[in-house]
């Protein structure tokens, strides 16, 4: 339920894992007929040609909605015998007396606002283990604590992120292609800010997955990804496609952008990440699910071998040591290595041009093979510039046709948080939204977030202002969490399963 991706999966780790997936019913229907790229100006397109053998070459690739992707995955391993809790969240991280990682503990359900429990009230569960394998997604709030508890990060760069929207529409079938995958960069943003989009025609009814992927080292403050998203569906090439049709789903999250120099150190003692934990996703080919599954079934291995062992039985938490080899020597890490530039090579003042031109001889031609590896320049969050040095952004109204308001698009999304429960985005300081976000950056939490979660509103008196947090609104994207320039957001996760519920996002 709060699985969303474009997506366009490889199928590279599927094939290892299940050579019979075709012949297992996987959702997995729809073949890549078609691949477009194109540089989008305000009103026109600039296509690139795409060729065969070109690494952001989607041939053999396959269009899915990834929640019925992960629904398929989740069916085949409980065949095998392994228990799935869907509806209970990890909250907490576990230690032995020396350390090392004891397991997770879910959260407590049924308590009040003020902490007090509710007659419904259910206590949480402790799951122990040797080896415990940490999957949550970018940015995810246990990993964020183990990288602190074991310094995982100090040889490696701060992970670059970005936030995709996407949304899923019904089209007139006259105008649907199955198969038709569309990527583009340019407009509707400046060539210093890192963004694009996608676009690919699903084979089942006529539905089309449509989206925009927006760099969060912006610098303007005023940008807001929400309103830049809805400004693109009114491009004349993908408004052609939409008009006519109908939306039925919308839903945002957080991706890591950072590849090889992003990635920490994997193992700790009694567990290790996978997938877009340390985030393992191709940033070219904005893909991915076949690392994360890849990775998956490394840490497996590892897993598997480490508590055989001999000596498995003198530690409490064991640490899977080898699993760091056996990524390093994958596909995956070739993969990454690839393409370790083409991210940080927007970051000229080129931008866009200087990107494109970069990726082109050095990731297209020479598939990644110079001598150098270039920075990202530092944390997202310390990207934004003062609102004083920046331009207001003025975005058109939605027409409720093609574009939309926020709280239309929020209610597509099902996410549903119990009023009378512990906040689940808390601030360090209750002081600094005002004193610090708004007076030198314009409040960016009212923008950045996807889901109208922030808005500064008036005091009682009419004084000053004061920063209204709807979490009821969360869809988590993680948004807050990492582009917050002061720092002050934490998100933590709310009791059992609760946040949007998207159908097959």
């Amino acid at each position: 339920a709060h699985t969303l991706s474009g997506a366009c999966i490889e199928t590279r780790a599927l094939d290892e894992l299940f050579p019979d997936w075709k012949e297992r019913d996987s959702p997995l229907k729809t073949p890549v007929k078609k691949d477009t790229f194109a540089i989008l100006t305000k009103n026109g397109r600039i296509p690139i040609p795409v060729f065969k053998g070109m690494p952001m070459n989607n041939h053999g690739n396959y269009l899915v909605r990834l929640g019925s992707f992960v629904r398929w995955l989740g069916q085949q391993a409980e065949e095998l015998g392994v228990e799935m809790y869907p509806g209970y969240a990890a909250s907490e991280v576990l230690f032995h007396e020396d350390g090392s990682v004891k397991g997770i503990a879910t959260n407590d359900v049924g308590i009040n606002k003020d902490g007090s429990p509710k007659e419904i009230f259910e206590r949480g569960m402790e799951l122990h283990a040797k080896i415990t394998i940490f999957g949550e997604g970018c940015h995810g709030h246990l990993s964020k604590q183990l990288f602190k508890r074991f310094d995982l990060r100090k040889n490696c760069e701060p992970q670059s992120y970005g936030i995709g929207l996407k949304e899923l529409w019904e089209v007139d079938p006259s105008k649907h292609q199955p198969g038709l995958v569309e990527h583009t960069v340019g407009w509707p943003f400046d060539k210093l800010t890192y963004g694009g989009s996608f676009l690919y025609h699903l084979d089942e009814g006529p539905l089309v997955s449509i989206g925009v992927v927006v760099g969060l080292d912006y610098t303007n403050p005023y940008l807001n990804p929400f309103k830049e998203f809805q400004r693109f569906k009114h491009h004349p090439s993908v408004e052609a496609v939409l008009r006519g049709g109908r939306r039925i789903g919308y839903g945002a999250r957080a991706l890591n952008e950072g590849g090889l120099q992003s990635i920490p150190k994997l193992t700790f003692p009694g567990g290790c990440l996978i997938g877009c934990s340390p985030g393992f996703l191709n940033v070219p080919k904005i893909k991915g699910t076949h690392n994360a599954m890849k990775s998956g079934m490394l840490a497996a291995e590892s897993v598997f071998e480490t508590i055989s062992s001999e000596k498995s039985s003198e530690t409490k938490g064991l640490n899977p040591e080898m699993y760091e080899d056996k990524i390093r020597q994958s596909w995956v890490w070739k993969e990454l290595k690839a393409c370790r530039n083409v991210r940080p090579s927007f970051h000229t003042r080129l931008g866009l041009y200087g990107g494109l031109v970069y990726t082109g001889i050095f990731y297209v031609g020479l598939r990644g093979k110079e001598p150098w590896t270039l920075s990202h320049g530092g944390a997202d969050y310390t990207k934004l510039k003062p609102a004083e040095n920046c331009k207001p952004i003025d975005y058109p109204k939605p027409d409720g046709q093609i574009s939309f308001d926020l709280l239309s698009s929020v209610a597509l999304t099902g996410t549903n948080h119990d009023h009378n429960q512990p906040a689940h985005l808390t601030l360090m300081d209750d002081t600094v939204p005002v004193k610090q976000n708004l007076a030198k950056y314009d409040g960016p939490e009212q923008r950045f977030c996807p889901a109208g979660v922030y808005e500064f509103i008036d005091t009682e008196d009419g004084k000053g202002k004061r920063l209204q947090i709807n979490a009821q609104n969360c869809i988590h994207c993680k948004t807050c969490d990492i582009k917050d320039p002061s720092q002050n957001i934490n998100w933590v996760c709310p009791q059992g399963g609760e946040g949007p519920a998207y159908n097959g996002m």
